[in-house]
């Protein structure tokens, strides 16, 4: 589920595949303090015929956090009824996260940098992950990402 090219000098990144298609994935990486209270990040996003990214989205240490959201979803590995979401203040990435029986999690990551501004563009995929041990994996794996740029 984590990967990084290995280059000595790289920032971790956090790079997910759906267990239902391997080609189908998003990428969180390259971290920077942006303000104080904040950290910006770059997001992608893939699919068959789909490549997506934003360059610079902002989290903000006031905000619910993405680290939070992913965690809660982990812990709840026995299900729950309908949809949960997430999304930055600026709205630009939102994650919304549903079970489905067999103990899986779909979690559709929608990109959609600048949504005030007229002619915009919105990009949405689903990566389906084990309810247990992948969504586990996943929540340290985003904790560690936010935290190396917060020391």
């Amino acid at each position: 589920m984590t990967s990084s090219d290995g280059a000595i000098d790289d920032k971790p990144d956090v790079t997910m595949r759906s267990m239902d298609n391997a080609a189908v994935g998003v990428r969180l990486s390259e971290t920077q303090p942006f303000d104080e209270g904040c950290v910006q990040y770059v997001v992608e996003a893939w699919a068959p015929g789909l490549t997506a990214r934003i360059d610079e989205v902002v989290a903000w240490i006031w905000d619910a956090d993405l680290a939070a959201f992913i965690s809660e979803l982990a812990a709840d590995f026995q299900g729950w009824e309908g949809e949960r979401t997430w999304k930055t203040y600026d709205g630009d990435l939102a994650v919304s996260a549903v079970f489905r029986s067999g103990g899986s999690i779909g979690l559709t990551w929608t990109l959609r940098p600048w949504p005030d501004v007229a002619g915009g563009w919105t990009a949405s995929v689903t990566t389906w992950l084990e309810a247990g041990e992948q969504m586990s994996s996943l929540a340290a794996d985003i904790q560690h990402f936010f935290a190396e740029e917060s020391q």
